[in-house]
């Protein structure tokens, strides 16, 4: 179930977003303006309420022996779809699996791999699989970032936060 967030929810989210690995309940409360405490409750509400549902660790495959990235784009039978993308994930080397509404191209599968071995270990996987491989490309670098309605940068002060100074919990 949706629910709004308030400024002090989204301030938690953006610095999760920017650094959850080294961002304290300290931090973000010195940030939003309210107590550690009410941040750990806003998390453990978060967490609850299923808006945060895991801290992902953001790897550099390449350093870690895995030098091949590839990002297949998939053609999966609509009323197919949903159990398509469950295989998917069963696949050893797929890391990200993104389904999309539409009909044609309607998921993309980001895998990992030390070698063109993998690659085609994993591409014959996904062939077994019955979907139509429209396209795959070597992918050279993602990039992320948070959100950036999780803050207001037109009032925001240098730390590039504009909370509000409820503290409710």
């Amino acid at each position: 179930m949706a629910r709004d967030l308030d400024n002090v929810d989204r301030g938690i989210l953006y610095m999760l977003q920017t650094d959850a690995r080294n961002t304290t309940s300290e931090d973000i409360a010195d940030k939003t303006g309210v107590s550690a405490s009410t941040i750990r409750n806003r998390l453990e509400r978060l967490e609850d309420d299923g808006i945060i549902k895991g801290y992902h660790p953001e790897i550099d495959y390449e350093a870690a022996n895995l030098p091949l990235r590839v990002m297949f784009v998939i053609t999966a039978p609509p009323q197919e779809r949903s159990d398509i993308v469950n295989q998917l994930m069963d696949i050893q080397g797929v890391i990200d699996v993104r389904e999309m509404i539409t009909g044609m191209r309607n998921v993309q599968t980001e895998v990992v791999g030390r070698n063109t071995s993998d690659v085609v270990r994993i591409t014959d996987a996904i062939h077994d699989l019955g979907v139509e491989v429209e396209s795959t490309e070597i992918m050279k670098r993602r990039k992320i970032q948070p959100f950036n309605h999780f803050y207001f940068s037109e009032a925001a002060d240098d730390t590039g936060w504009q909370g509000d100074d409820t503290e409710d919990e």
